[in-house]
């Protein structure tokens, strides 16, 4: 028996494709509008779609049932589906307005109580081994390459930030070069090196490209992203999960920021240099924070005034330990 053109269950792509050769213009209409603006559509009421396309409100109901739905509200169900992932923050923001008018304090307290809960779930989440496995992996590596694009750059500069203390060779391939620069790196990755990818809800494509060119080069890759779910799970040999859930945004940075800290934290406690590379990092930011010793430690140029003072009252010397 020969195989249906789209078996399962086809996308809208695929319906309209189907159905478009008994379709009537003003059906057709809609249709290409649809398939113009598919994330838009799937956020507008029947009414809505219908002023866009130029048809009439029954016009765009008959395309829902001649693309063998029930009806738009089926219609545009399915459409969603299709876009689950990146309509989630909208919706979430549509349901909170929805909930009525609230203070600014209001807002203030429920986002940092959505923070707390995101803290205690990545926390109860915790797989020990994973974490132990994890850090091993960053004090053994040679080189550690951290991707992450977007907000998960920012992230990335933090988690190469606080690893850099630890680890002799910490790079981040998030630049104003784009995923090139990190597609460039490819090639010169060695088995002992590690690549930490970063991505959540929506995940970027390049972070997804980038993991799954590093598994087919056998290099081991650290996932710190959401949950099992996500495409960088089955191409990594580590995954450490976070939960970021966010009334307002499409995640909360602090949630996702919480489980880098921890594990930067427990690098710096399994680290044999942890305790000296903390003392030379407070030797080497001295001179530059505000408190008693003012700008006292900072190197003087030759020829300025502050020079020529210093010649001439000698004040002790600041010994370092």
């Amino acid at each position: 028996m020969a195989a249906t053109p789209f078996p399962g269950n086809p996308s809208m792509a695929q319906r309209i494709a189907r159905a478009m050769p008994t379709l009537t213009r003003s059906h057709r209409q809609v249709a290409d509008y649809v398939l113009a603006h598919p994330l838009k559509v799937a956020t507008m009421p029947i009414d809505e779609l219908a002023a866009a396309a130029g048809v009439s409100v029954a016009t765009a109901n008959r395309l829902a049932r001649a693309l063998e739905f029930e009806g738009f509200a089926q219609f545009r169900a399915a459409l969603v589906l299709g876009f689950e992932t990146a309509l989630a923050p909208v919706e979430r923001l549509r349901s909170k307005l929805e909930e009525g008018p609230a203070t600014v304090a209001d807002v203030f307290d429920g986002a940092l109580a959505d923070i707390a809960r995101n803290a205690e779930a990545t926390r109860q989440g915790l797989d020990r081994r994973a974490c132990a496995q994890a850090v091993d992996a960053v004090l053994k590596a040679q080189r550690i390459h951290i991707v992450g694009y977007g907000a998960s750059g920012w992230l990335g500069g933090l988690l190469a930030r606080s690893l850099d203390r630890y680890c002799d060779n910490v790079h981040l391939l998030a630049s104003i070069e784009g995923s090139s620069h990190g597609a460039r790196l490819l090639g010169r990755l060695k088995p002992r090196d590690l690549v930490i990818a970063i991505a959540f809800p929506r995940y970027l494509s390049d972070t997804v490209l980038l993991a799954k060119r590093v598994h087919e080069a056998g290099v081991p890759l650290l996932a710190l992203t959401d949950g099992p779910a996500s495409p960088l799970v089955p191409l990594s040999t580590l995954a450490l999960f976070a939960r970021t859930d966010s009334a307002y945004f499409a995640n909360s940075e602090a949630g996702a920021l919480a489980l880098i800290e921890a594990l930067s934290s427990a690098v710096a406690h399994a680290s044999k240099g942890s305790l000296q590379a903390a003392e030379q990092l407070v030797e080497s930011v001295l001179p530059w924070l505000d408190g008693p010793h003012g700008g006292r430690l900072r190197p003087v140029e030759a020829g300025s005034p502050e020079s020529s003072s210093s010649s001439s009252s000698s004040p002790a010397k600041v010994r370092k330990k």
